[in-house]
């Protein structure tokens, strides 16, 4: 007999076909799959890489700021010391002028005039006194005027009424405190 084939050759080879088919596509799923897992685990990869860059960039901003805050407290306290150096020299400077200027109070002061109230304010100096006379007061504040340490004298109040029976005049007068030239301050 002849040699025939009657196996169903046909439908093994489409079964062949389906399977090989079928095991590409398999093999392609598992490729997609892999792919798009190692592409999903770079880019968490990636986050978890920026969001430390970020917490360290954060980190180092707040040491920054706090750092910046601290040298802003030594700025001020700074700047309070350097203002508080300025009042002390200002002081210094000024504590023989007071002595002075009561010196100068004294000297200039005329035989039968008293004075009652002496007040500084600022480089004002305001006189509140009895005088036996206002000629008295006159003389007094041309003393006042010839002085080193005082200018500008100006009668605020003269009266003539005395309440003591005492036949003394009240005056008030203020001036103007003057600090000489340093030369004038060595003599």
């Amino acid at each position: 007999m002849a040699k025939i084939n009657l196996l169903p050759w046909r439908e093994e080879l489409k079964k062949k076909h389906l399977q090989d088919f079928l095991v590409l596509l398999l093999a392609g799923v598992v490729l997609t799959g892999a792919a798009m897992g190692g592409w999903h685990w770079q880019n968490e990869n990636n986050i978890t890489h920026q969001q430390n860059r970020n917490n360290y960039v954060k980190r180092e901003i707040s040491i920054v700021e706090e750092r910046i805050r601290e040298i802003r407290e030594l700025e001020n306290k700074k700047n309070q010391l350097l203002s508080r150096m300025s009042v002390i020299t200002r002081l210094q400077g000024s504590r023989p002028q007071i002595v002075r200027l009561m010196d100068e109070i004294v000297t200039t002061l005329p035989e039968g005039v008293f004075l009652t109230k002496v007040t500084q304010g600022g480089n004002n100096v305001s006189f509140d006194g009895r005088a036996q006379s206002n000629a008295r007061v006159s003389s007094y504040m041309r003393n006042i005027e010839n002085t080193r340490w005082m200018t500008k004298p100006k009668l605020q109040i003269i009266q003539n009424k005395d309440k003591t029976g005492t036949g003394f005049s009240h005056f008030k007068l203020s001036a103007q405190q003057a600090a000489p030239k340093k030369k004038d301050e060595e003599q």
